[in-house]
């Protein structure tokens, strides 16, 4: 007997896929910087790297590795205050860099892409997979969507990941595409200050991370 995919998981999953990568958060926020900073392909790169992240999480949720969630609760501290420290790293390093900012004149094309940022991916991508709330979320997420959307299988788990990642990455084409129209309306001095306070956002994330784990006294 042939198999027939839920037809729900598809739009679902990019639902999902959007909800997921639209809160404000770290990523958010350095998404953001970099699309005014460096243009559409800059913050676009900047979402790919959740992307991947949130696609490797719900694989694994799919796939139902209890082990991955179990160790995430176990060392939640530990993951926590790696996480952390990253954001206060990253938030730091932003706060002192100074803006550089490159509109392209009006009628000429833009001849950067999606390789001149590659670097961006990556620090996304340790952002997203270092989050606990992240990792956590989608586990639960994927336990409650089985609850009125059937998947069975693993091509039900592919094509439900694969739809998160596509609603996630239509999320960050959007705002990329959305702030780099208007980027040319900004100047050194407003994205020094918009630098300082994504910096500020940033490192303050970081802390909170931080302080979480110190008022527990790493017991979660």
């Amino acid at each position: 007997m042939d198999y027939f995919p839920n037809p729900f998981i598809i739009p679902v999953g990019l639902i999902i896929g959007v909800l997921v990568a639209a809160p404000v958060g770290p990523v958010n926020v350095l998404c953001i910087q970099r699309a005014i900073e460096r243009g559409f392909w800059g913050g676009l790169a900047a979402g790919i790297g959740s992307v991947a992240g949130d696609g490797l999480i719900a694989l694994m949720a799919g796939l139902g590795v209890e082990a991955v969630s179990g160790a995430v609760v176990n060392h939640r501290a530990i993951i926590q205050v790696v996480g952390g420290l990253a954001l206060v790293a990253f938030g730091l390093k932003l706060f002192h860099t100074l803006p550089r900012i490159s509109v392209t004149p009006a009628g000429e094309q833009d001849n950067a892409t999606l390789k001149d940022f590659a670097w961006d991916i990556p620090q996304t991508f340790f952002l997203t997979i270092t989050n606990p709330g992240a990792v956590l979320g989608l586990f639960a997420i994927f336990g409650g969507v089985s609850t009125f959307v059937e998947v069975n299988s693993t091509i039900d788990v592919l094509l439900m990941v694969a739809a998160i990642m596509t609603g996630s990455l239509l999320w960050w084409i959007a705002l990329s595409n959305l702030i780099s129209r208007y980027r040319h309306l900004i100047d050194a001095e407003r994205l020094r200050a918009i630098n300082r306070i994504a910096g500020i956002l940033l490192t303050g994330l970081g802390g909170l991370l931080l302080f979480e784990v110190f008022l527990k006294g790493g017991r979660f």
